[in-house]
């Protein structure tokens, strides 16, 4: 498996979202990765529907590409595969509640002590220190508590009542945080190469969804209330359009935007509008939006195709998206092209579809792994890499400090 991170060495603790994420950028850019399951149940994403032949998809869309160790840490024989593990490791990273692995003498402070190198990486719901850093976090839950629930209830509509409204449709904490956390760990495996130190970076998933919210500077500053001017590009208010072929269609930017206005009566031809007194400010647009979205759709109505719309939508600098399912995209000439989605097999005869790579490197091609493992399914070959005989292995197995199993 080539890439830009071919020969180092990652060994990954995480589970579920965040974390496996992460380490599975890591690995598609060509990092050996390591993931160390426990020995009876495993990682949770393992039992994720839909499951085809030996895999779930959910688990197999994050962890394909990684060998698969599951030893028990709770006995010193299985710590101690660990610590050898973690002598030649580049990066470790971990997902658990803090000072979970310091329990075991697996922490960055003992890591640290016979691997100076190491870039150690923890991700957690509210950081390694301070007063919430042993809560329990999932992307709901930091949803909740970091405002971006709050935002969408207040500024889309969502009422709190409404249970079939009342989340994302994706857990943005945990896949924000991963990407989040890739950024730091190469950013210090740098610092490695310049200082040959390593350090411990802590990542948190309610920091990473302030940061990542483009209205943050407005509610930090309690400006979210207005009820004139939106928030540039603001996507809640791009609106949706229906044409006449029947394809529902958005135009990025909101017509209650002023500056954005004057483009939507420049490319509709309707200069008009600008002097209608039922849109002359960004207030009276919003009270007068029906009225304002009708005219919008009578005009897109006239175009026979989504091109001729797109030409005549582009000429003042906006642009045109159809609303399709992410498989006919996929699927589609443009995700042919980019190699947007690619089969990985499943064990059984069968083919899980999971995504391709979202970036291309000009100079060093990226291979990306088709190994997809059992829990354990790789502990021998492990185990024979770091010296231990076929004899020992088969004690370890005896003993119960590694298993294999499907979940």
């Amino acid at each position: 498996m080539a890439g830009p991170l071919d020969g180092i060495k990652v060994l990954d603790f995480t589970r579920v979202l965040a974390g496996p994420h992460f380490t599975k950028m890591l690995c598609d850019m060509g990092a050996q990765v390591i993931k160390v399951e426990h020995p009876e149940t495993g990682d949770l994403a393992r039992v994720g529907a839909p499951i085809s032949g030996e895999f779930s998809h959910y688990f197999a869309q994050q962890n394909v590409g990684k060998k698969c160790l599951s030893l028990d840490l709770n006995k010193q024989e299985g710590r101690d595969i660990i610590k050898m593990l973690c002598k030649d490791a580049d990066i470790i990273a971990e997902n658990f509640r803090p000072g979970t692995l310091d329990a075991f003498d697996l922490g960055y402070g003992h890591i640290k002590l016979f691997n100076e190198k190491v870039v150690y990486v923890s991700i957690s719901g509210y950081g390694q220190t301070g007063p919430l850093r042993g809560r329990a976090a999932f992307a709901p839950t930091v949803h909740a508590e970091c405002g971006t629930a709050y935002t969408k209830f207040k500024h889309v509509g969502t009422k709190i009542d409404d249970y079939n409204n009342m989340q994302s449709d994706f857990s943005h904490a945990d896949v924000y945080t991963g990407l989040e956390a890739a950024v730091a760990c190469l950013a210090a495996l740098h610092e490695v190469n310049k200082t040959g130190k390593g350090q411990h970076v802590d990542v948190s998933l309610a920091a990473t969804m302030i940061a990542v919210n483009e209205r943050a500077h407005a509610e930090l500053a309690g400006m979210d209330d207005r009820d004139d001017e939106p928030f540039a590009l603001s996507a809640p208010d791009s609106p949706y359009i229906k044409l006449s072929t029947g394809e529902i269609v958005v135009i990025a930017a909101s017509p209650i935007l002023g500056v954005v206005f004057s483009r939507y009566a420049q490319m509709m031809r309707r200069l008009d509008l600008l002097d209608n007194p039922n849109y002359k400010t960004a207030k009276l647009r919003r009270k007068n939006y029906k009225k304002l979205m009708k005219e919008v759709n009578d005009w897109a109505s006239t175009f026979r195709s989504l091109e001729d719309l797109e030409a005549q939508v582009g000429e003042v600098g906006l642009a045109v998206g159809k609303l399709r399912s992410m498989k006919d995209f996929a699927e589609g000439q443009w995700g042919s092209h980019w190699g947007a989605m690619r089969d990985i097999e499943d064990g059984d005869g069968g083919k899980i579809k999971i995504p391709g790579l979202p970036w291309k490197f000009s100079k060093t091609e990226c291979n990306p792994g088709n190994h997809l493992a059992t829990r354990g399914m790789d502990n021998k070959n492990i185990l024979k890499n770091l010296g231990y005989s076929k004899k020992e292995i088969e004690n370890l197995y005896k003993n119960k400090i590694i298993s294999e199993g499907k979940f």
